[in-house]
């Protein structure tokens, strides 16, 4: 399958406009001294829904037939979320396979937008097979979290509000799972600025794809930064290994620190996969530099006593 190209973000922006929010930018600082360049940072966690997923989602939806009354997906989370609230809103159903070990409020907002969860086990595999059982019996149309061009350009959408913003970035930051978020923000930058991503150090297989030139599994899901548990799918590998984009690493020890830092100097709540652009920033001195725009994914956290 081709595309998404910038024409069809750009359709994309006019689509969900009504529906998704135009997020802020926040700058901090001493943030900016630590990283030795100009931060700004696109604040997704204030979206619908609490993450940049809500783009993607909606416009999937929104360019489905009007027969199609009821969508599928499998997510951890955030994609399911936003999922169940653009199939809500648009007056369809939504049916959600979560892993049995996902938090428990993050099912919780599935089902307050009303779809039905269907439990499966917490491997990559289990996801897929549950999803393509549950297809074969039930009259749903699959929307994938992220290797799909219409979720793909929706997520585009960000990094474009984002150069509207703030003129003059040179580069965008965006943290990888599947890749959406980061092949989005490549199309809609269309080599205005580069774009580079980043990974934690165990889930790296968008790292290890890029340098073996082929598409790699993903590493056990192990990693604090939950929502960048998934592989790479092959549209979003073909758009990143095509860009010959740049991808860095964190440890898990970097992401809380960036995690910790995010909440005391921006004052805002994020999630851990949010956090790994910052800490991938900081922990490859040199590497981010003039103006530098990094994409805050999702706040979609519990609270710490629960």
């Amino acid at each position: 399958m081709n595309g998404p190209n910038l024409a069809d973000v750009e359709t994309a922006a006019a689509g969900i406009a009504s529906f998704v929010y135009r997020t802020p930018v926040l700058t901090s600082r001493s943030l900016n001294d630590l990283a030795g360049c100009e931060l700004y940072f696109k604040c997704e966690n204030f979206q619908v829904c609490g993450a940049f997923k809500a783009r993607g989602a909606m416009n999937a939806v929104l360019n489905l037939p009007s027969a199609v009354d009821s969508v599928v997906t499998h997510s951890s989370g955030n994609h399911g979320t936003a999922l169940a609230w653009a199939a809500s809103t648009t007056g369809r159903k939504a049916y959600i396979v979560v892993p049995k070990d996902a938090p428990a409020f993050k099912r919780d907002a599935i089902a307050r937008y009303g779809a039905t969860i269907v439990e499966c086990d917490a491997t990559l595999e289990s996801r897929e097979t549950t999803l393509e059982g549950f297809r074969r019996t039930n009259d749903a149309t699959f929307i994938p979290p992220y290797d799909d061009v219409r979720v793909i350009a929706g997520q585009g959408t960000a990094t474009m509000e984002l150069l509207k913003q703030i003129e003059g970035l040179d580069q965008i930051w965006a943290p990888i799972g599947g890749g959406g978020l980061a092949s989005g923000a490549i199309v809609a930058a269309n080599g205005v600025c580069e774009v580079i991503g980043s990974e934690p150090e165990l889930a790296r297989d968008a790292f290890d794809s890029m340098r073996a030139g082929r598409l790699l599994p993903a590493l056990p899901p192990m990693t604090v930064a939950d929502g960048l548990r998934s592989s790479l799918g092959e549209n979003t590998f073909r758009i990143l290994h095509g860009n010959q984009t740049q991808i860095f690493l964190c440890s898990e020890d970097e992401i809380r620190a960036a995690l910790r830092l995010v909440w005391e100097r921006l004052k805002v709540v994020i999630e851990p996969s949010s956090a790994v652009p910052l800490a991938a920033i900081l922990s490859n001195p040199g590497i981010a530099n003039g103006r530098v725009g990094v994409i805050l994914s999702g706040g979609n956290v519990s609270y710490p006593g629960d």
